[in-house]
């Protein structure tokens, strides 16, 4: 019997085996106890840390590097097999060989390598990591863009200071005190009314990405607006689709600068017309199983000769999602999902 399609694995940036250990943020002396056994990551100023990618881990560095003590700047990101990790800005020393990698999109980027490791930024590589890497970057990603935005007291307009070892902020006039904004959004799978799972899927493409690339659709939720409300108002504005059947699907955090994307499925008549909101939807078309599938049998993201494919008709050609997005997680269940 065919059932509705789920996620078929975690998505890239939701992965993590790093106990955060929230109590300790109080509890400074402990964790100074603990910090010659430490590890730390480093963040350089665009967010890129150095990892060694043929082992698929955060190159981290020894606690006591750094010295007796935590950095005032340094953040806890948690504890893993009794090891407490850290990060901290840094930056790569010497004189660094260029390479071009290719990153999630299939585009060659220009990466610093420095003694065999390679400083990337997780959006572009984070799927290249294991477990514990890809949710210690992610998390310092996000604490990295938080401390950027919330150096004023949205308040008073004083300055602030980090308390709770990064994990929040402190007026340094009224006192009050702010944590971690995380903005959701929702990101949403829409196929058509045939079978349980549908034939094809709804599709768009934004005027600012390069030819080929197509994912499914995503937005903010506004304030007093509820998720379902928010996917009803999304697809109807982007491209003028009434949806219905709205279902969770799972969620991923996306530090870019502060969001969480909360993946959902929903669907809707292909036969109604699409009306592409005017400068934010170059393009919106209906794409079947066999072609979703087609596209992802010809990726070459990770050679740097991503190949798009051509669609039924000759309308398009077709890049899946980056590997570090829910979307392509999304995409890759429905396309091996029955109908």
């Amino acid at each position: 019997m065919t059932v509705p399609f789920q996620l078929a694995a975690l998505p890239t940036l939701s992965r993590s085996t790093v106990d955060r250990q929230e109590a300790l943020r109080g509890n400074p002396d402990r964790l100074r106890a603990r910090w010659p056994k430490a590890r730390v990551m480093l963040l350089d100023d665009r967010s890129r840390s150095p990892v060694r990618l043929a082992e698929a881990t955060l190159a981290t560095r020894k606690a006591l590097d750094f010295g007796d003590t935590p950095p005032d700047d340094a953040v806890f990101l948690g504890e893993w097999q009794d090891v407490d990790y850290w990060a901290t800005r840094g930056e790569w020393q010497g004189e660094p060989e260029i390479q071009k990698l290719a990153g999630s999109w299939g585009v060659l980027e220009e990466v610093p390598v420095v003694d065999g490791e390679a400083w990337v930024d997780l959006r572009g590589y984070g799927d290249l990591l294991d477990d514990t890497s890809a949710g210690l970057f992610t998390t310092a990603q996000a604490l990295r863009n938080w401390h950027r935005q919330a150096r004023f007291c949205t308040r008073c307009g004083a300055k602030t200071e980090l308390i709770q070892l990064g994990w929040a902020s402190k007026c340094t006039s009224c006192e009050r005190e702010e944590y971690p904004r995380t903005d959701p959004a929702v990101i949403c799978l829409v196929h058509d009314d045939s079978g349980v799972n549908g034939s094809h899927v709804l599709l768009a493409r934004q005027p600012i990405w390069p030819p080929g690339r197509y994912s499914v659709l995503a937005g903010f939720v506004e304030a007093g607006e509820s998720l379902e409300g928010c996917v009803e108002r999304e697809i109807r504005e982007e491209v003028g689709a009434e949806v219905s059947a709205i279902r969770y699907l799972g969620s991923q955090p996306w530090p870019f600068p502060r969001s969480i994307m909360l993946g959902f499925t929903a669907r809707a008549d292909m036969a109604a017309p699409l009306t592409p909101a005017e400068g934010e939807i170059e393009e919106a078309l209906w794409v079947s199983r066999d072609e979703v599938r087609a596209a992802f049998a010809n990726s070459q993201e990770r050679t740097g000769q991503a190949v798009p494919t051509p669609i039924a008709g000759g309308r398009a050609s077709m890049i899946m999602p980056g590997n570090s997005s829910i979307a392509r997680v999304m995409l890759d269940a429905w396309a091996h999902a029955e109908a």
